[in-house]
């Protein structure tokens, strides 16, 4: 994996972080620079922390399955992927919850970051730099976390799902991607 297929998957791994940012702009009545600075270390924290875990889970099990790591790979970033375009398309909306309380903020940071755990497996196998994944995941999330929660606060949920559908796409896409270079169907580096 290179740079570019990280940082996509680091954009992708977002898009959770991004729509709960903006569910969150919904419910603050005036805006402050600490809102977006507790989402962004809430959900970029978690996001860092996840690949890194799922990372030890699978280099503790890589001899074991480093035959068909691929097809894990690819499997992990289908459902991820196809489970974030599910619940674009779904039309749920998520209520908006005006609380940043530590146990608020923890909630959703886990949740909006287990697909991150997943990842981080199927970066064991790929043999992916975790440390530099890790980092550039948390930054991103950081980043569109805090850019998401002032857009929800100016333009509401207008984007919520686009940005969830979005993510989901470019996830399924790099697990073909993987599957095919491995295969040796493909063959494409940036």
């Amino acid at each position: 994996m290179n740079f570019v297929d990280i940082f996509l998957i680091a954009v992708a791994l977002s898009m959770d972080a991004f729509a709960v940012s903006i569910c969150k702009g919904l419910s603050v009545q005036k805006l402050k620079p600490k809102h977006a600075l507790t989402v962004g270390i809430y959900f970029g924290g978690f996001q860092a922390l996840m690949p890194l875990l799922g990372f030890l889970l699978g280099f503790k099990f890589e001899k074991y399955i480093n035959n068909i790591d691929h097809w894990i790979a690819f499997l992990l970033l289908a459902v991820i992927g196809g489970n974030m375009i599910k619940e674009a398309l779904g039309g749920e909306d998520e209520e908006a919850d005006d609380s940043f309380a530590f146990k608020t903020m923890l909630t959703l940071a886990v949740a909006t970051s287990i697909d991150a755990l997943a990842i981080g497996i199927s970066f064991a196998f790929l043999g992916v730099n975790i440390v530099e994944a890790a980092a550039l995941i948390g930054v991103t999330t950081f980043i569109l976390s805090a850019i998401g929660i002032v857009i929800g606060n100016i333009f509401g949920a207008k984007y919520k799902s686009k940005a969830e559908l979005a993510g989901g796409i470019v996830l399924v896409l790099i697990g073909a991607k993987i599957l095919l270079e491995h295969l040796g169907i493909l063959n494409l580096q940036f």
